[in-house]
């Protein structure tokens, strides 16, 4: 029935969708586009990027204060390197505390950092000194005198100590970190001691000369890179042996500002730098240019500072004897023993000590009773006259 009732190919016919009539959309559309039109066009000649929304203006200014008295930073020379740029900026600001640890103890101190602008400074001959960026560090005067003879002290020779008979120089160094220790050391210990003063001292100047004035001969430790560094880190400047001669060389000056008056330095730890011929040559180099003495401790048995130096023509001495590696009243009394043996074997020997309560009461209660034993205490000066003439 379906097929004869239903023509072939054809199928039922589709209801008929109700359809919005092409022109009323048209119109609706152009009135929306119109009222858009308006509101752009009312905005752009008003210029309210608020779109007519509620607003306020308020006019924010910064305080003169913030700019006009904030500090600016220095600006580095033009003509300086980069590298030495950066050498020049100490590792810690000055009136930072830092802590630093004594290198025959191993007892950590905190000290203050001191700003050497306010420092007072003894007074040191002008023609010894030369100005630098950091500050005035020594130099060789126009006449060829040097530091280390300049500010030498002449040892007294005692009535009863033959000048031919053993002598013994004996170095005292850390001090001005601890006040009690440096006070003890300035008012119990002879003035042919020679005393080594670490580059962060409070008023360091201000100790040095009350050293030099109690007859004292003066040295400055200089912090180099031991084997466990930074772990073990001396302090701010240290001399590394990553670094290139020149910002070395640019740390020593900054170290040979601290004060003023000594007639050399000493190592302050550095296993690791004084073993490395590349990093410590141009540095005793530098020492030797200034008219310096350079004291070798002899903490490590690796440094090679006593080759550099007779290269270079200067003055060393090197410890014979470490006096309070054990610092015990009883260990230091027989180091003392030990070195008092040396210089009657050898005619002169070299004791190192820490500033430690014992090592300060036993070397001073000893150098009372070596002159009736016919030994003569000397400062260092006289080991490294005789160290260049022999």
């Amino acid at each position: 029935m379906d097929e004869l009732n239903t023509p072939l190919g054809q199928g039922p016919s589709k209801p008929r969708r109700f359809a919005v009539p092409t022109i009323a959309t048209r119109a609706v559309a152009g009135t929306l586009a119109a009222i858009i039109a308006v509101f752009v066009l009312w905005a752009i000649i008003a210029q309210d990027p608020m779109g007519g929304e509620p607003h306020a203006k308020v006019s924010i200014t910064a305080p003169e204060s913030l700019e006009a008295n904030a500090p600016k930073p220095p600006a580095p020379k033009p003509d300086a390197p980069m590298h030495e740029q950066a050498a020049t900026q100490p590792d810690k600001p000055a009136g930072t505390t830092i802590t630093i640890i004594d290198g025959s103890s191993g007892k950590r101190q905190e000290v203050t950092i001191p700003n050497t602008t306010d420092s007072k400074r003894t007074p040191a001959e002008t023609r010894l000194l030369e100005t630098s960026r950091h500050g005035q560090i020594p130099r060789i005067a126009p006449d060829g005198t040097r530091p280390a003879d300049a500010y030498a002290h002449k040892a007294a020779i005692s009535e009863k100590g033959a000048p031919d008979g053993p002598q013994v120089a004996i170095i005292v160094g850390g001090l001005g970190v601890s006040a009690s220790s440096t006070a003890d050391a300035l008012s119990k210990l002879p003035g042919a001691v020679t005393f080594a003063f670490t580059p962060y001292s409070s008023e360091l100047d201000t100790l040095a000369g009350r050293a030099r004035d109690k007859g004292h001969e003066v040295l400055l430790q200089i912090p180099m890179e031991p084997f466990d560094y930074p772990d073990n880190d001396p302090g701010p400047q240290t001399l590394l042996s990553s670094l290139s001669p020149e910002q070395n060389v640019d740390r020593l000056h900054w170290l040979f500002s601290r004060m003023q008056g000594y007639v050399g330095i000493t190592n302050y730890m550095g296993a690791r730098f004084t073993a490395s011929d590349n990093a410590l040559a141009p540095v005793l180099r530098e020492v030797s240019r200034r008219g310096l003495i350079y004291v070798d401790d002899a903490s490590s048995p690796r440094s090679v500072a006593g080759q550099i130096a007779g290269a270079n023509k200067l003055p060393f001495v090197k410890s014979d004897v470490a006096i309070d590696a054990v610092p015990s009243a009883a260990e230091i009394d027989n180091a003392l023993r030990r070195l008092e043996s040396a210089a009657r074997e050898r005619g002169i020997a070299v004791g190192y000590s820490s500033a430690l309560p014992a090592s300060i009461d036993r070397i001073a209660k000893w150098a009372k009773a070596a002159q009736s034993r016919g030994i003569t205490l000397v400062p260092v000066s006289t080991v490294a006259v005789k160290a260049r003439s022999s």
